[in-house]
Formats: structure tokens, sequence, C-alpha cells
């Protein structure tokens, strides 16, 4: 057993490690770190319940996450434009989000519920692609590789597959924007609930949103993590602990780079319909523990 001063957190020394690889080997098959089910996992699980918990997730996002982009950028499976989009968009809004999340939402029940419709929403628009196919991806026909990216004041386009997709340049700010608002709340970086609506609602193929929705959700963390560390001082004399526990979420960390990068190594061989089944189970399941938690506490 190890103990976590600052989170309060006692546990195995290998758990955090081994449920961070086996979260993150699945979730970032669609783009996801894992952090939105780290978050349930430290709250309901390790009893890491306090605001802290949210930049701790944060932690994780940034020590997990380069193995899997790496990989995408080596596999030429990286959207640049998409990914600089997000984070211009998500960057202003984690702020706004961390605000949020310590003003008005430092209790754990409330906390529950807000993350539970969240991802709630999230799932029934996964499930409503996965049913009526509205961005099903024609089978391969050419090198499952990213070409001919281009970002303009209107448009993001670029190829894969011999097919060329298009994506409204405001239309991904805006979403960009309100998903950092809301991730800056959870704690998740805002990758859980962009990954998804860039498949269920601007139609882009599941294999090629990964790597920008990862990149994204890497800075928009890197500034979770030190808006939080910065303010942690101002909110010292009312007890809250704000500051990240940088050893519990290096240790999520550690497992979770080794397993987006394998979740990002074998993608390109997962059909789209299975990931998007995978990605909806997940946020169902989540969904569902806060919402019940909510009412049964």
């Amino acid at each position: 057993m190890i103990d976590f001063p600052l989170s309060g957190v006692t546990t195995y020394w290998w758990l955090p490690i081994v449920v961070a690889l086996i979260v993150s080997a699945f979730t970032s098959l669609g783009g996801l770190s894992g952090a939105f089910i780290l978050l349930p996992f430290q709250v309901s699980v390790l009893h890491f319940t306090g605001p802290a918990v949210s930049p701790t997730n944060l932690v994780f996002n940034i020590i997990a996450i380069p193995s899997g982009v790496y990989r995408f950028w080596r596999e030429k499976r990286m959207v640049w434009p998409l990914a600089w989009v997000i984070i211009l968009g998500t960057l202003p809004g984690v702020f706004l989000g961390a605000i949020i999340r310590i003003e008005y939402l430092p209790d754990p029940t409330a906390f529950k519920l807000f993350a539970g419709m969240v991802l709630w929403y999230i799932g029934l628009r996964l499930l409503q692609d996965i049913y009526k196919n509205k961005t099903a991806e024609p089978p391969p026909k050419g090198p499952l590789e990213i070409s001919a990216s281009r970002l303009t004041l209107q448009s993001v386009t670029f190829t894969y597959n011999n097919n060329q997709y298009r994506a409204s340049t405001p239309g991904l700010f805006i979403l960009s924007l309100a998903v950092g608002i809301v991730g800056g709340i959870y704690g998740i970086g805002g990758g859980a609930i962009i990954a998804p609506f860039l498949v269920a609602v601007f139609g882009l193929p599941v294999h090629t949103i990964a790597g920008a929705a990862l990149l994204g959700t890497f800075f928009t963390s890197i500034a979770g993590v030190c808006f939080y560390a910065l303010i942690a001082t101002t909110y010292a004399e009312t007890g809250l602990a704000i500051a990240p526990d940088w050893f519990l979420g290096t240790m999520f960390g550690i497992g979770g780079a080794v397993g987006i990068y394998i979740g990002a190594r074998i993608q390109k061989f997962i059909p789209a319909k299975a990931i998007k089944i995978i990605l909806t189970v997940c946020l169902f399941f989540i969904a569902a523990k806060y919402i019940i938690d909510y009412f049964i506490d």
C-alpha cells in the first residue's frame, strides 16, 4: 500500500498504473485519453472527492497523451489544422471552466449530477450516429494516411482514404470554446466531449480525429494545471485542496502513456463502428453511475 498525502488516497502502488493502462488502451481508439473514466474511479473507488481531483486528472493527461500523439504523427494520421482550431478554441474555455468548478461545483454530489448529464448527452449523440449511419465511412481503398490538410477562415479540409473531408472553421471554434468550458469544469481537458462531437456532428471519420483530439486535450490540460496551481494559494484559507496531487497524477499518467500508445498503434485495424460502440458503452456506464449516485447520496 502507498499513501498519497495531498489527496488523502491510500491504495496499492500498481493500481493507478494498471487501471489507467487498461482504460486508455480502449478510449484512445477514439481520441479520448481516458480521464473521463479515471475521474469517477478516483471519486468512487479511491474516495478522492475534492476539487483537486480535476487538476490531478489533467496531470494524467499531460503525462499520458504525448505517446499517442507521437504514434499518430509517425503514421501520418494527424490532422494538424483541426488540432490548431481545437487548441485555440478550448484554451480560453478551460480557464472559465476551472473558475466555475471551484466557485459553483465544489460539492461532489452536485458535481456527479453535472458530469452524468454531460456524458449521457454525448452518449445519446453517439448512439444516434451508430444507428443512423450519418457518418458511415467508406471501405478502405487507399492509403490510411492524412494528406492535403488545409486551414482557412472558412473551413478545415483534408484527404483520407482517397476521400476529402471538410468542416466549418467557425463551427469548430465555437464548439471547442464550449467544450473547453465544460472540460475545465470536469477536469478532462475536453477531449472526451469534442471527439464524439467531431464524429457525430461534423461527420469526420473516427480514425482521423483521434490524434487532433488528443493533442488538443494535451495543451488544454497544461493550461488547466497551471491555472489550478496558480489559484491554489487564493483558496488556501478556505480549506479546499485545489492544487493537483502530482504523485497520484503521475502514477496514472505512467499507465496511461503505455495504454494510449497501444491504442494509437492498433486503432487503424479496428472498424469505425466498433470504436464508436466502445465509446458509447463507456459514456453510458459512467453517466448512469453518476446520476444514480446523485439521487442515492
